[in-house]
């Protein structure tokens, strides 16, 4: 019931996921990341604290190889999960359980992996890979493209009604962290999408506030954080 990506920007130092389900409210329950560690997608019938439990394990020195093949040999019912890492050198990894969902698949490239289950066809992982490695730009903007083209080959195998982005940088707060938790018309990550196109231009602005305020620029718009 879900498609994603996790990936590095060897540039920016960035980690980001991005994600789209026909369940609601996805990202809130599959999406970490961490500032300086990786990012990682726990999806399928999800166990929510897969994630954060592969970052910890990242964050105490091991791969995303490693880290995943950890949870996969100590952690309950984790033929049905999927789990993808990213880690802080671009090396990455998935399980998927032989009780995923549907068609279900994956494919890796250079700073990302994709995974998918209940998927149209088993293309799509490909797709959105080959999107992300073709895209440029920020990491939120090659995220976007790499879900468009997962999209662009069939996406799931229903419509998809949430999505979500998550990218973190230098700070332990998320960069960008952009939902549509549900959606009745309309694409989910076309949401996402518009929510990027305005965020992006004011991401850098946020974290100056937050770090030295008498040095940010305002807005000037009612409720201006």
């Amino acid at each position: 019931m879900t498609f994603s990506l996790v990936a590095r920007c060897a540039q920016t130092g960035q980690f980001g996921v991005a994600i789209s389900s026909s369940s609601p409210a996805v990202a809130a329950r599959c999406a970490f990341a961490r500032a300086g560690v990786g990012a990682a997608a726990s999806q399928n019938v999800t166990d929510p604290r897969l994630g954060p439990a592969a970052l910890d394990l990242m964050a105490k020195g091991a791969s995303a190889a490693e880290a995943v093949a950890e949870l996969a040999a100590t952690r309950d019912h984790m033929a049905y999960r999927q789990v993808l890492c990213v880690d802080g050198s671009g090396g990455t990894a998935i399980h998927s359980g032989p009780n995923s969902l549907g068609i279900w698949t994956s494919a890796s490239g250079v700073d990302v992996v994709s995974g998918g289950n209940l998927l149209a066809n088993d293309g799509v992982p490909a797709a959105i890979v080959a999107g992300f490695e073709a895209a440029s730009g920020p990491l939120g903007d090659r995220l976007i493209a790499a879900m468009r083209a997962g999209m662009a080959e069939g996406g799931e195998a229903g419509p998809v009604h949430s999505a979500g982005m998550l990218i973190v940088e230098r700070e332990s707060w998320p960069y960008a962290e952009l939902r549509c938790d549900w959606i009745d018309d309309g694409c989910p990550i076309e949401a996402i999408a518009r929510a990027w196109e305005v965020y992006a231009p004011q991401a850098e602005a946020y974290v100056t506030r937050a770090l030295d305020p008498s040095a940010a620029p305002s807005y000037g718009v009612p409720g201006d954080e």
